[in-house]
């Protein structure tokens, strides 16, 4: 065997060991328990908000049948108070899947539902707890499609 060979023999098994000591010691990403998004009018309902809405009204018993590794939920209210002072709100939720191996959300929506009413000279505040019972609403309707409670 020649010197050159050699080298490259022990270049190779000690790249090999490198890799294998960084991939060992990579810790895995963790991803949160539950996957919820929102993509609502600030104006309406913060972030925040909707996802505790979503958290609190969808039962262990969906996240059971559909794990939170494959799905996820996104929230949107919209509208606002017209220039006639109407409260206008419309809420949807949809269940989404996720990829398996990136868990990217796909806009293929297994679920969804749509609520909307209107409310005639209405405060900002008014308008906001409409925009809530929306919201519940529309978590209802995908949580009962999917599971009987």
């Amino acid at each position: 065997m020649t010197h050159a060979l050699a080298t490259r023999i022990a270049l190779s098994a000690a790249l090999s060991a490198a890799v294998f000591v960084g991939a060992a010691s990579a810790q895995p990403v963790r991803e949160p328990k539950s996957m919820l998004l929102d993509l609502s009018s600030e104006a309406l309902i913060d972030a925040e908000s909707a996802k505790a809405l979503l958290k609190e009204h969808i039962p262990a018993k969906v996240w059971k049948i559909y794990p939170e590794g494959k799905w996820t939920f996104l929230s949107q209210v919209e509208g606002g108070i017209t220039a006639g002072g109407t409260c206008v709100v419309t809420a949807r939720v949809v269940m989404l899947p996720r990829t398996g191996a990136v868990r990217a959300v796909l806009w293929r929506p297994e679920q969804k539902a749509t609520t909307f009413d209107a409310i005639a000279n209405s405060t900002p505040d008014q308008c906001k707890a409409l925009a809530r019972d929306k919201l519940k609403q529309a978590i209802a309707a995908v949580v009962s499609a999917l599971v009987k409670t």
